[in-house]
């Protein structure tokens, strides 16, 4: 028996590194990762991965694959989802985390209480 990580560990150790992200349990039963009021992703559990991408990101995304259709909000451009079935999967996830990440922190840089510390 192993003790590796799950994916959704995996993704969390990572995303949570980042200066300014936090990370806890949204209001619908999501895990959310946020850089100050911004949410950059969430997860369900270790089986699906959720974001919000401007149109043309998004199109950009589901033509190479790499998102579908956010369940909530089926055949509308702008909100992604991303099944976890394995490694390859939660490398993507944490690579789509960064995509919002590094577009926050470029338009509105670091949360305040990250810059004063």
């Amino acid at each position: 028996m192993t003790d590796e990580p799950t994916a959704s560990q995996q993704i969390t150790d990572e995303v949570s590194s980042w200066p300014g992200v936090e990370a806890g349990p949204g209001k619908r039963g999501e895990f959310a990762f946020t850089v100050g009021r911004r949410e950059i992703g969430h997860l369900h559990g270790d089986r699906a991965a959720h974001f919000g991408f401007p149109k043309a990101v998004w199109h950009e995304l589901h033509e190479a694959g790499r998102i579908g259709y956010h369940p909530v909000f089926p055949g509308r451009p702008g909100f992604g989802a991303r099944v976890i079935e394995g490694d390859d999967d939660v490398r993507d996830v944490i690579a789509l985390m960064r995509v919002n990440y590094d577009r926050v922190i470029e338009r509105h840089g670091l949360p305040e209480a990250e810059v004063a510390s």
